[in-house]
């Protein structure tokens, strides 16, 4: 007797090779958010002639199928085939690719082949006949289905003098084809391993932040003593109600805790900090506390309560800094110094990006005594989380191990699934990488530095098809620590641009207090704005700018107004570039269902374009995914035959949502777009009624 184990098939009768989404060969799950296009696709293919269907199965948390919708092959690879499905609730999902022996469309390709050259007429009809009725006995059907079946063979089994073709085309009517698409002859079922998605919450994958201080809400200069008074929480309520009336979903606010006072940074960045200056908020802790308090000047945690309570009442979220790093005087130094390194003349060592040091921070060391800082830190997200935290914008991730994250996500999603971790990662694209599929749902990205039209669109095509099934890009156009050259030297128009580009490209986008006042003056030789929030109270007149007509606020308000009422701009992997002959208008389309949205935008903030741009139709034009490919993507059906809607409108009626005008647009269009009054149009696409 042989003992030899038998050999491994890694093929089913039919084969299904190189299924998507598969993040690492299936190690970690893709990530979705409810009501999110998901892409799949496979190669699929059999042996000989006959041919094949495939759909691609979709089962909920809880083993439900959510839906199986059709997968459609293309001419570009003959073998590959792509669908689209849409999760509708949270939780781990599992997608499966189905492949079957596809009876009816092998029948009906031959049928049609052999009537037409006379061959085996009466038995190709038979055939016909034969394989409906054994379906039609054996599959549940409503009464409607049951007599297009019927009529369907009664029409192939009609008698002479009648045409066979004509008998085959009568019976392959569209009652017919709509029932066969609902109940498809399925015989040498063959499926796919499978292949996981984690659904996450939608604050998971679409959000507008907002960022500030709540320090700077409210302070003022005390006029008998000269020196600066705090703002507080109280005071920064007003902030909660600027973000809101600017559309904005979440409030992301710097660390909140005590700040400490020993190598405490002045003003610019200073290493000796005045008298009165505030210190970085990033160096926490001091004798007040370390990460489990708030600094007294804010207020204490029933304020802190009221503040999330009123974001709340306004519809918007708290989101809380987590930045794992001490100030000299945190109480971990004294109660938990194996926490940090000791170096050999027996001093902690402070953070450095050399030649940089920061000497107002210690980094954590998690593998002297990796158990208790993981415990602590635990300790630290629940204390959080028990006062109305769901979202954490974690600082500087990527100097932490991975694997430290990814038991922390793991632990906190047990018993709160509803927790959203942002990383804030300017790193290198393995580490970023390494972050999102150990948890982290969002993440900062390289967006920032991108500005010319073929940057950007290469930038948007590696976050789409690179790492589209697993990492979220927030984009933020500035934050206390970046203030580009192209804002620097843009004027207002770069503002409207990136701010343009932000809230309709990426789902996920963000602004950091004063943008919408044009701040734009840097520190001398650095990418950093000079007076720096971080080291000092800001205080800002909003409403007098926005008196004046002199802040982006309106503006910002319209661009978030128009994400809420268009689902095509709440997604990523939906964008498809169209062509200018000007490098320096970008052109981009997003689609979902029937919203349609065209971008062109004008990257150049000093100068007018006038250019004409070409669209690809196919692309703007709605489609069921449920029943048919995308326009644009050239299917054919299972014999190879191009799938498509000949005669449809060639031209199209697009309303600028910004300006409220309108235009008739085809393939070929001429645009001029000037800046300093408008830099870019947001289009709705809306096709003629048939």
């Amino acid at each position: 007797m042989n003992d030899a184990a038998a050999p491994v098939q890694h093929f089913q009768r039919i084969p299904i090779v190189d299924p998507e989404p598969l993040v690492s060969c299936g190690a970690f799950p893709a990530t979705a958010v409810p009501g999110e296009d998901v892409p799949v696709s496979a190669t699929v293919f059999r042996e000989g002639h006959d041919l094949i269907g495939v759909a691609a199965r979709l089962r909920d948390a809880h083993g439900a199928i959510v839906e199986r919708v059709p997968m459609f092959r293309t001419t570009e690879d003959v073998d590959r085939y792509h669908g689209v499905l849409r999760p509708v609730s949270e939780g781990m999902h599992s997608i499966v690719i189905e492949a079957w022996a596809d009876e009816f469309a092998t029948w009906r390709h031959r049928a049609r082949l052999k009537l037409a050259a006379g061959v085996d007429v009466e038995l190709m009809l038979a055939e016909g006949v034969d394989l409906l009725s054994r379906h039609q006995a054996a599959t549940p059907l409503e009464p409607r289905q049951r007599e297009a079946i019927r009529a369907a063979i009664a029409a192939l089994e009609g008698s002479a003098p009648a045409e066979p073709l004509d008998r085959l085309e009568a019976a392959l009517s569209e009652e017919l084809l709509a029932v066969l698409a609902a109940h498809p002859i399925r015989s040498l079922l063959s499926t796919s391993r499978v292949l996981r998605l984690q659904v996450h919450r939608r604050a998971a994958g679409h959000g507008a932040w907002y960022e500030f201080f709540p320090r700077s809400e409210g302070a003022h200069l005390d006029e008998t003593t000269g020196t600066w008074v705090s703002g507080t929480f109280a005071t920064a309520r007003k902030a909660l109600e600027r973000a809101a009336g600017m559309g904005f979903e979440v409030v992301y606010l710097p660390p909140i805790h005590p700040i400490g006072e020993v190598g405490r940074k002045g003003r610019n960045n200073t290493l000796n900090a005045a008298p009165g200056d505030p210190g970085s908020p990033w160096a926490i802790g001091s004798k007040d506390g370390g990460h489990d308090a708030i600094h007294p000047d804010l207020g204490d945690f029933a304020d802190f309560d009221a503040f999330v309570a009123r974001a709340g009442e306004l519809g918007l979220e708290v989101a809380l800094d987590l930045a794992l790093q001490a100030a000299p005087d945190h109480p971990w130094v004294r109660e938990h110094p194996e926490f940090f390194t000791t170096q050999l003349d027996g001093s902690i060592a402070y953070a450095e990006n050399p030649p940089k040091k920061y000497q107002d921070i210690y980094p954590l060391n998690f593998d002297n005594d990796y158990e208790a800082l993981r415990a602590e830190v635990l300790r630290i997200v629940e204390l959080w989380i028990s006062h109305g935290i769901r979202i954490f914008r974690v600082d500087n991730p990527h100097t932490k191990p991975v694997r430290f994250w990814e038991w922390l996500i793991a632990t906190v999603h047990a018993t709160h699934p509803d927790v959203v971790f942002l990383a804030e990662a300017f790193t290198r694209p393995a580490m970023m990488h390494a972050l999102a599929k150990a948890g982290f749902q969002q993440s900062y990205s390289y967006f920032t530095w991108r500005n010319t039209r073929e940057e950007i669109e290469e930038y948007l095509t590696e976050l789409r098809d690179e790492s589209g099934a697993f990492l979220r890009p927030n984009f933020f156009v500035n934050t206390p620590d970046i203030l580009t050259e192209y804002l620097q030297f843009g004027g207002p128009a770069a503002f409207r641009i990136r701010a343009a580009l932000a809230a309709t490209s990426s789902p996920l986008w963000g602004v950091y207090a004063g943008f919408e006042l044009c701040e734009h003056v840097a520190r001398p030789g650095a990418e950093e704005y000079i007076d720096n929030e971080k080291y000092e109270y800001r205080p800002r007149d909003f409403e007098t700018a926005l008196a004046e007509d002199r802040s982006l606020a309106p503006y910002l308000t319209r661009l978030n107004e128009i994400r809420r009422a268009h689902p095509a701009l709440g997604e990523l992997r939906n964008i498809r570039f169209h062509a200018s002959e000007d490098d320096a208008v970008l052109v981009f389309s997003k689609r979902k269902d029937d919203d349609v949205i065209v971008v062109v935008l004008n990257v150049d903030p000093h100068s007018t374009r006038e250019t004409m741009v070409d669209l690809d139709l196919d692309a703007l034009r709605p489609y069921d995914r449920r029943r048919e490919p995308a326009p644009e993507l050239r299917a054919v059906d299972a014999a190879g035959s191009p799938l498509g809607q000949p005669g449809l409108p060639e031209t199209f009626t697009a309303r600028d949502l910004l300006t409220g005008q309108s235009w008739e647009w085809g393939a070929r269009n001429y645009v001029r777009l000037d800046p300093k009054a408008e830099p870019a149009h947001i289009l709705h696409v809306r096709w003629p009624q048939p």
